[in-house]
């Protein structure tokens, strides 16, 4: 029976994975999910990003990776950082999981972050990103969805014993910013029940060089950030180091059942905060430095089938640290604040799903009838380290701040069952429907001398979905979703005080939790000239968590920073109703002689409460939503000949622009007055495989050398360019 159409059309690439095997490339493919981690994907909006995709486009991180996926814009507050938009929403109101590990801990901020930077794109299998609110399976944070991240595994041959090797090794070059970095990776079998994978990668990043400075669409004027050099294209404040180190054991137990262990860590070192590097009206030698960005993630996990009624099951128990160290230089009042911080989490997780089962109509099986039951509970602990100082670079003395960024000792907790049914109730017509109840907590201890009050929350979240999915031929699949999200205010919203883009801001202990709720309607159509993807979206989030402006003189006490900044900031929940609606479509065309033709469009458009309006019994007019994008798309024509083992492709990527701003966005120094331009760039893609060992990518990006920003984003895009890697594997 055929199930729902998935792996959508965001992305085909040239099956390079197949090189490292020692077998030629078969012709271009479509990933439609897999083994592990499908059973939320069937009948949702969803597109996957194959490790073929990943090796061609050479991303420079992994949220890079995503640019070219319909519904996602990856906003850049530093070439060091980069954080999805999933249908309008990023940072906090996305859910972002490793392996079935969530990565979402208590102190993700407001807005963009840097986390999914810091996972290696070198050890990934492939990146799914689910469209709209998923907190059913995923619990808080899921409002605008989920970006999943699956790494590579190593190669397990029950047919063969002894010892095998295989060695691979890879570096990679960009011109743009002088990337020189590379990867080394070992996989091996040992006997016919254990393997192992190990690998470790380094890159040095310089400073990234545009195509000149972007301009307002109101004024002509270039924006704040980021700061050029006199050469009017190299930007100021970016380039930093990175080195990344990896192993995963797997261990059959028995045919179907496997034992995980993995350890996964990123260190990044010296990367500025491009819209800090300097702040707008600072000095120039004034800049935000993270020293020290390092994740560590370790976990422990036994997957694969139970017995004939639990066919899937994924039972995981994970620690993770996130550890961060910056430094703020202020050369004219001879002084470096410096900030620590320390995140440590535990998660455990228990995920099965149930064979299908046949039902009866009247007193007769029937094969057409059939129900499929997924099921599972999780939980995660939090323990936040936070300190603060400051050093008078005259004196060289150092003198402690009573609190830091968060209140040292806090601690976040959630816990959450959830259960979702599927049901075939037709051969052609399937019923998807399930519900979750999460518990979330936040305690901290106060700190009378900077006037912040303990913290003793909780919330309790129940949330829904329901899907039905229609197939009236073997080709098209029509689909109807409701889903409910939800978020807790975690750590970063009750207690955290610090430089956000528009300018300081301070913490609100009384906030109350996010919710959505996403509705969808979807085409799906796959035949052999053409495969067509469509879905029209509305989502309406109640309480949205928004920034208000504040005066000097409510800044908290014994916060030098909040009455120097240019602007302050306090997050509320907006009292109304906050509206985001859209579309989206992935479209591919086979033609004769292996060309094919690609494209993507995507819309969004958002609106809500205006959070500084002074009450009124009239309601205020609506204002738009934070840094919602703009209309943007993709088209690729792609050459891929079936007797050469060789593919190129010439893309093309576009956005109109962005006016539509909300009130905290007008203060923003990251968007340009009036709103951000529009902009269109033209990019070429070459792989070429040698032999049976080895293969090399190009992409030459920004053809025609244009100046261009993603809305939000610090940075503005590479100018003209050649990004080249060389892949060797045995």
């Amino acid at each position: 029976m055929l199930r729902g159409l998935v792996g959508g059309v965001g992305l085909w690439a040239l099956p390079l994975t197949a090189l490292a095997q020692g077998v030629a490339p078969s012709a271009e493919t479509v990933v439609r999910g897999s083994p592990r981690g499908s059973s939320e994907l069937r009948g949702r909006s969803f597109t996957t990003v194959p490790r073929p995709a990943l090796e061609e486009t050479l991303p420079r991180s992994t949220p890079d990776a995503l640019r070219t996926v319909p519904g996602v814009s990856v906003q850049q507050t530093a070439h060091g950082q980069a954080s999805p938009y999933l249908r309008g929403l990023t940072g906090q109101q996305v859910v972002h999981v490793f392996d079935g590990v969530r990565l979402n801990n208590g102190t993700w901020r407001q807005g963009p972050n840097q986390y999914l930077f810091t996972v290696d794109p070198a050890t990934l299998d492939r990146v799914e990103v689910v469209r709209g609110s998923a907190s059913t399976r995923w619990g808080s944070d899921a409002l605008g969805g989920a970006v999943l991240v699956y790494p590579v595994e190593p190669r397990l041959d029950s047919s063969r014993g002894g010892l095998t090797l295989h060695p691979r090794a890879w570096t990679r070059y960009g011109s743009a910013d002088t990337t020189f970095g590379g990867r080394a990776e070992l996989d091996a079998q040992l006997g016919r029940s254990v393997a192992i994978l190990v690998g470790g990668g380094y890159r040095d990043v310089g400073l990234l060089e545009s195509a000149g400075a972007t301009r307002s669409p109101l004024t002509g004027r270039p924006p704040q950030v980021p700061l050029l050099e006199g050469d009017g294209r190299t930007q100021r404040g970016t380039g930093f180091r990175e080195g990344t180190f990896d192993a995963r054991v797997v261990a059959r137990l028995s045919p179907g059942l496997h034992a995980v262990a993995a350890v996964y860590g990123y260190r990044q070192f010296d990367a500025p905060r491009t819209d800090q590097c300097p702040p707008p009206y600072a000095p120039e030698r004034e800049c935000l430095v993270y020293e020290e960005q390092f994740r560590t993630l370790a976990y422990t996990a036994l997957r694969g089938s139970a017995g004939t009624l639990l066919p899937e099951v994924d039972l995981t128990a994970s620690y993770q640290r996130h550890h961060e160290r910056r430094r703020r230089d202020r050369p004219l009042s001879s002084a470096v604040n410096g900030f620590l911080d320390d995140v440590d989490t535990l998660g455990l997780s228990f995920r099965a799903s149930t064979r299908r089962f046949g039902l009866s109509a009247g007193d007769r099986p029937t094969a057409a009838l059939g129900l499929r039951w997924n099921l599972g509970v999780d939980a995660q602990r939090d323990q936040v380290a936070s300190s603060a100082w400051i050093t008078f670079t005259d004196v060289s003395v150092t003198r402690p701040y009573s609190r830091g960024q968060y209140l040292d000792g806090a601690l976040w907790l959630q816990a959450g069952a959830f259960t979702e049914v599927e049901l075939d109730l037709h051969e052609r017509l399937f019923l998807r429907v399930g519900g979750r109840l999460s518990a979330v907590g936040a305690q901290a201890p106060g700190d009378p001398e900077s006037g912040s009050r303990g913290v003793q929350r909780s919330y309790l979240a129940p949330v829904a979905r329901a899907g039905l999915e229609f197939q009236p031929t073997g080709a098209l699949s029509l689909h109807a979703n409701l889903d409910q999200g939800f978020r807790a205010p975690n750590l970063d919203d009750l207690t955290a005080r610090q430089q956000a883009g528009p300018g300081f801001q301070f913490e609100n202990p009384r906030l109350d939790a996010e919710r959505s709720l996403t509705a969808e309607l979807g085409l799906r159509t796959r035949t052999r000239p053409v495969q067509l993807e469509l879905w029209g979206w509305a989502l309406a989030l109640d309480g949205a968590v928004t920034r208000v402006l504040r005066g000097a003189e409510e800044c908290p006490p014994s916060t030098p920073q909040c009455l120097a900044s240019w602007s302050r900031y306090q997050l509320v929940n907006a009292t109304g109703r906050s509206w985001i609606y859209g579309g989206e479509l992935s479209l591919k065309v086979l033609f004769p002689r292996d060309f094919s033709f690609l494209a993507t469009l995507a819309y969004a458009w958002g609106e809500g409460p205006d959070p500084s309006a002074p009450p009124s019994p009239d309601n205020p007019p609506p204002v738009p939503l934070s840094r919602i994008p703009p209309l943007n798309g993709t088209a690729q024509v792609r050459w891929q000949p079936r007797s050469l083992p060789l593919m190129t492709a010439l893309v093309f990527r576009w956005a109109a622009e962005q006016t539509r701003l909300a009130p905290a966005d007008r203060g923003d120094a990251r968007i340009p007055e009036g709103g951000t331009a529009g902009w269109a760039v033209l990019d070429l893609r070459a792989s070429v495989r040698v032999g049976q060992h080895l293969r090399t990518n190009l992409v030459l990006e920004n053809l025609l050398d244009t100046p261009y920003r993603i809305h939000g984003s610090s940075i503005n895009g590479p100018g003209r360019g050649v990004l080249l890697s060389l892949f060797a594997a045995w």
